[in-house]
């Protein structure tokens, strides 16, 4: 097993920053990769950044390209998500995701498919994000 909790959500001003954590914990071994995905009221999940664990490889949204970057630190087993220029569409919960399936899958598919949330084995509680006009 594995345990998720997220940081850092909060209230900002459009064009503001925020910078979000999420600490993982117990069977960490078996995770290959870490994604952050948001839900704002009335829509679906939606991947919004991921990172491979092993060679710290990134995918995007192309909603917050340019705007957001993911990061890991390995000694802490900690991913943060720097995100920047908020605007208030940017206003969701936000869910942090481990998979330890994804090289699996990146295999049979020939794809990434980081943005599925069928792909994740272990998720968070969320910590929301609010962005002001």
């Amino acid at each position: 097993q594995v345990q998720l909790v997220e940081s850092g959500g909060g209230s900002v001003q459009a064009g503001g920053s925020l910078r979000l954590s999420c600490a993982a914990s117990g069977n960490t071994y078996s995770v290959n990769y870490l994604a952050w995905f948001r839900q704002a009221p009335g829509k679906e999940l939606e991947g919004v950044a991921g990172i491979g664990t092993g060679d710290s490889s990134t995918d995007y949204a192309d909603s917050v390209k340019g705007r957001f970057n993911i990061s890991q630190d390995k000694a802490k087993n900690t991913v943060y998500l720097q995100m920047n220029t908020l605007k208030p569409e940017d206003t969701a919960m936000y869910y942090c995701a481990a998979s330890s399936r994804m090289r699996l899958f990146t295999v049979l598919s020939k794809v990434r498919i980081w943005s599925v949330p069928e792909a994740y084995d272990y998720w968070g509680q969320g910590t929301q994000v609010t962005v002001s006009s």
